[in-house]
This record gives structure tokens, sequence and C-alpha cells, in this order.
């Protein structure tokens, strides 16, 4: 498992908007579908992921960066589906604050062949 820091994974997540295909919390899960693209970024300060058609909203997650300790990648959930956990750790208790599903891990460069998430 390589983990790596929650900055670190976010800027690489924004390179990557059109090869996620879900975003999630304990509480709520963002999903892709072809008519939906993705924004990941920040507004007015605030770590957004979004998911919108055309011009409207249809969900958003705000991350609290504060929150995550680091970010692991856990490899492939399914055959082209791969998992990373934004952790929340402390002195005794951990757990998964964010969850991201992606079409590649870090080290591919892969673009989406499904051709969802396109913004």
């Amino acid at each position: 498992m390589d983990t790596l820091s929650f900055e670190a994974f976010w800027t690489w997540l924004q390179g990557h908007v059109n090869c996620v295909l879900r975003v999630g919390t304990q509480d709520a899960v963002l999903l892709d579908d072809d008519d939906l693209h993705w924004y990941v970024g920040s507004l007015d300060g605030t770590d957004v992921v979004q998911v919108i058609r055309g011009k409207r909203l249809m969900g958003e997650i705000v991350i609290d960066p504060e929150r995550v300790t680091y970010v692991q990648a856990m490899g492939a959930e399914r055959k082209g589906e791969y998992l990373f956990e934004a952790i929340s750790e402390s002195e005794t208790d951990r757990l998964a604050a964010y969850s991201f599903v992606l079409v590649h891990d870090l080290d591919s460069e892969a673009e989406p062949r499904h051709g969802r998430g396109v913004q």
C-alpha cells in the first residue's frame, strides 16, 4: 500500500478529474455517469468535489484537509477501479474520512476508456 500526503494526492487528483468514478464519505457518495462531469478544486478557499450535469450542481462533498492524516492507495478494488482512502487518525481511532475511486492508480497516466466523466 502506497501512502502520501493529502496535499500531494489532492494536486494529483485535480489533474485526473476525468478518471473519477466515485467519491464518498461515511454519509454520502457521488457517482459518475455519462452525462455528468466532475469538479475537484477549491471554491472560496474550501476544497470540494462536485458532480455537475450541464450547469446544474447535482452533488457536492466538502473536504476538510485538516481532518486527513494521509492518503493510502488501496489498489484495485475491482478490475478498472482503484481505491484511495483519505485516512483520519487519532490516538484512539482510525477511519477513512473520504474515499476516491478512479479508473487507474497513481503510477498510471491512463485516460478513462469508458467515456464517462468528460469535462
